[in-house]
């Protein structure tokens, strides 16, 4: 593995790994929300999804990469997150705060390019049940 996917996936890591803890103990700054931005945040807050689900999955996948352990579990698990960061900031928010959910984005697509071999299959347009084909005979 070259330096550059190392620094890549520790980098990536120690984003989620940081954003999610901070969902829990809150110690950045939030910057200040009004509109359908604080509508939206509330009420996944208020639901408990946000963080019952969306910071416990950042951390869990943001420490498996900073580990080198299930790298492409936690690339797929991190995917719609990062998805609806770069919507919530393109569409809620005002465009110059997609710069560091775009970094985030640019950094997801080169470890999937990295561990492409783990993907690759995913996009086999007419795949079969091979473990249904072999139990059936």
């Amino acid at each position: 593995m070259g330096i550059v996917t190392l620094l890549a996936r520790l980098l990536l890591g120690l984003v989620f790994t940081v954003f999610g803890a901070n969902g829990f103990f809150h110690f950045l700054p939030m910057p200040p929300m009004q509109g359908k931005p604080l509508d939206l945040i509330m009420a996944l807050v208020n639901s408990g999804y946000l963080m019952q689900v969306v910071f416990t999955v950042q951390i869990v996948c943001g420490v498996l990469l900073l580990l080198g352990l299930f790298v492409p579990l936690a690339l797929v698990l991190l995917a719609p997150i990062i998805v609806n960061i770069v919507l919530f900031h393109a569409m809620l928010e005002a465009p110059q705060t997609l710069v560091v959910p775009l970094v985030v984005t640019a950094l997801e697509l080169f470890l999937i390019s990295r561990y492409w071999a783990y993907f690759a299959a995913l996009f086999t347009p007419f795949a079969k049940a091979g473990w249904f084909r072999t139990l059936a005979g």
